[in-house]
């Protein structure tokens, strides 16, 4: 329940900066060619131009790094970033309930979106610890608290971690399997932690990308039940669904935004936004109420 997480994603009114004591793990590619190097001239709107020895000049791109690049290192953060930090937080839950109560209101309640909730098991306990309760009793009042804002489900995140082990083991099978003539079937790394996965990818690269698990996340494995399975059993369109997940880890929202869970059938996301322990605590504040007098009400099953 510390707030010091992930500094570089709760700031705000940022102008683009970067930290000269950090080096970002993003090489920039440059295409080298024979000769002598040229010149780099600054020009007065903080543009680059290269010039040749023949005096030739060559506008320079800047490198550009958004967040799905990042592990959130808080080494460097543009101000363009600032808006899909909004997308992934309480207040857009907050844009999207008060919506569907003006949709409700002004007899539109068919576009109202269907809002879900999905709880990570972690975020329960960390709750319960705070306001001295069960976790089953957490549960039931963080459902309580979520379907009064007016959430229409809520569900816990421990059916798909299941599903999740249940698709690893399969997988480990297969690559067990497979090890005799594939170098690369094992061993099998699996990890649920974002931050690992884009650490792995961004500093190993094809060195160690092969060995890692295809199996998604807990958080994104209910991304797609929910999109896919949950839409289809209600009649929902996908793209009415507003998915939102509590996760424990302030990098799960990076998780959310990489553009291999961006559904294109659907043209929606698997999670649409991701909120953490501690700004669910910051709702319960901003509503005036403590958690452990909220009624409480039965979590619902898929």
């Amino acid at each position: 329940m510390a707030s010091n997480f992930s500094g570089a994603l709760q700031l705000s009114d940022l102008n683009d900066f970067i930290t000269p004591s950090q080096e970002c793990i993003k090489p920039v590619k440059i295409d080298r060619k024979p000769g002598k190097v040229g010149k780099i001239r600054i020009e007065d709107d903080g543009s680059y131009l290269s010039v040749n020895d023949e005096g030739q000049e060559t506008r320079l791109e800047k490198a550009k790094i958004t967040l799905n690049d990042c592990l959130a290192c808080s080494g460097c953060i543009t101000s363009a970033e600032s808006v899909l930090i909004t997308q992934q937080s309480q207040e857009e839950l907050y844009k999207v309930l008060k919506e569907n109560l003006r949709l409700q209101e002004t007899g539109q309640a068919e576009q109202q979106k269907l809002v879900v909730v999905s709880i990570a098991p972690q975020c329960r306990a960390s709750l319960a610890a705070k306001y001295k309760l069960s976790v089953q009793e957490t549960a039931a009042k963080l459902t309580g608290f979520f379907k009064k804002l007016g959430v229409h489900y809520v569900f816990d995140t421990t059916f798909s971690r299941n599903f999740s082990l249940l698709e690893s083991c399969r997988e480990f099978l297969q690559r067990y399997k497979e090890s005799e003539t594939n170098k690369t079937a094992l061993p099998m790394l699996s990890s649920a932690c974002p931050g690992w996965i884009c650490y792995a990818e961004k500093t190993h690269g094809h060195y160690i990308l092969p060995y890692i698990s295809t199996t998604k996340s807990p958080q994104q494995i209910m991304g797609s039940l929910v999109k896919d399975y949950m839409a289809t059993s209600r009649g929902v369109p996908a793209n009415l669904i507003y998915h939102v997940t509590v996760m424990p880890c302030f990098d799960k929202k990076l998780e959310a935004s990489r553009s291999d869970f961006y559904n294109d059938i659907y043209s929606t996301r698997d999670v649409d936004c991701v909120i953490t322990s501690i700004e669910v605590d910051t709702m319960l504040q901003q509503e005036g109420i403590s958690l452990n007098d909220v009624e409480p009400a039965e979590i619902d099953n898929m």
